[in-house]
This record gives structure tokens, C-alpha cells and sequence, in this order.
């Protein structure tokens, strides 16, 4: 739903919301119009959102981590593909480290509880409209640098996203696409998507080779392997 902007201030900073839960949006809706914000458009639905922001261009969106058809996440990382400047904040009830390393990644603003104080949350949302980053100095910094210090065994593996390095460790590790897309807090058809991506770069046509691949970097499968 996109609400049309009436008599705002200049000044007023414009939010897109995100979240499955109505009741949920409707809160964070009266409170956020209450303290001068203006709400431009809202959604249940990551595909939806993730079409939706970059025409509306809000100066922040809030996003709901988790989602039926995906995450925040994804929708941070897809919307700020499209444009840059666009600010994301991902509001979630789960304090989850591999999902907080996954906000910064994607290049949010911000990664706040639920159970945070409504006066909080307005404090937090304003300096993510403005600009801020809501982050401790230098994490980001931290979580890139650490990503890319990962020591690549094999020449092909350089060929890889850092994320389709870690599907390939825990194709490794035997987990399924619905066990991996918990893991990275990815929805099980963008799993699918970087697995079928990995196996290309590797030269490999079924995941049981890429498998003993990374069980074994050096000495990668000559043959099919069977599934």
C-alpha cells in the first residue's frame, strides 16, 4: 500500500515499511507518524518490497527480517543493487550474529530488536534516515576484512562470491538448501540459485562433486560423481 504525501514538511523523513504481520506495521506506522516521519508505502512481501523501494526511493525503509517469500536481508541487498543511497534498517526479534554479519554485508543502516523502547526506535530510524550508520565503528570494516583474509586453497574458489563460498562449505558439510538458507538466513530458492551459480563457476553438474571438492581442494573430483 503507498500512501500519497499531503501537506508533509520539507523536512520530514520519508519510510517504507516491511513487515508480514499488519498489526505490526500498523504500530510502527502511528508511532513513526507521530514523531513527524511520513509513511510513503508498506508491504508484507520481500518480492514485493524489493520491487517497490527503488521506484518510491524513501530515505529509510524498515525491513522485517524474516518473510514467507524472504528476508530483509535480501531485500536490503537487492534494493541497494538497484541504488545505493537507498538506507535500510532490518528490524527483527532474533539477535542472530550470522544475520547481523549478513545486514552489514548487505549494506544496512542498521540491525535493531523489536523489543526495543518505541523512543529508541524513532531515535535510531531518524539517524539511519539522515545518513548514520547505526553499526559500532570500524564492524563493517572488521566483517569484510575478515571475509576476505579466508585462505583459498584451490585457484577456482578465487572464481566465487564470498557468498557462494559459504554455500559451498556447508554443501561441504552436507546440509540441504533448506538447512543452508537457515543457516545464511537465505530463502531456500536463492540457495538454489547459488548453488547451480557455484557448480557453474566449478565445472561441476552436481553437488555431490562439489562436495568432495571442498572436502577436498586439493584434489578435486576428475569424473561425475554420482547423486
Amino acid at each position: 500500500m503507498d500512501y500519497p504525501v499531503t501537506d508533509a514538511h520539507p523536512e520530514e523523513a520519508t519510510v517504507f515499511l516491511l513487515d508480514d504481520h499488519e498489526l505490526v506495521r500498523r504500530g510502527l506506522r502511528e508511532l513513526l507518524e507521530s514523531e513527524g516521519f511520513s509513511i510513503i508505502g508498506e508491504s508484507g512481501s520481500a518480492e514485493e518490497a524489493a520491487r517497490r523501494i527503488p521506484a518510491l526511493s524513501p530515505d529509510i525503509s524498515i525491513l522485517d527480517a524474516r518473510l514467507p517469500d524472504g528476508t530483509g536481508i535480501e531485500v536490503c541487498r537487492d534494493v541497494r543493487s538497484v541504488d545505493p543511497s537507498l538506507a535500510c534498517v532490518i528490524l527483527t526479534s532474533y539477535d542472530d550474529d550470522q544475520a547481523l554479519r549478513g545486514a552489514v554485508l548487505a549494506g544496512a543502516s542498521g540491525y535493531i530488536l523489536k523489543e526495543i523502547l518505541g523512543s529508541d526506535l524513532v531515535d535510531k530510524v531518524r539517524r539511519a534516515a539522515s545518513g548514520q550508520s547505526l553499526f559500532p565503528a570500524g564492524m563493517a570494516e572488521r566483517i569484510i576484512a575478515g571475509l576476505q583474509d579466508a585462505p583459498v586453497e584451490d585457484p577456482r574458489l578465487a572464481g566465487l562470491t564470498t557468498q557462494e563460498k559459504k554455500v559451498l562449505a556447508l554443501i561441504g558439510a552436507g546440509l540441504t538448501n533448506r538447512e543452508i538458507g537457515a543457516e545464511l538466513f537465505l530463502a531456500e530458492k536463492t540457495v538454489k540459485n547459488y548453488v547451480s551459480s557455484l557448480l557453474s563457476k566449478l565445472g561441476f553438474q552436481r553437488r555431490t562433486q562439489a562436495a568432495v571438492f571442498i572436502s577436498r581442494p586439493g584434489s578435486p573430483p576428475s569424473g561425475p560423481a554420482g547423486s
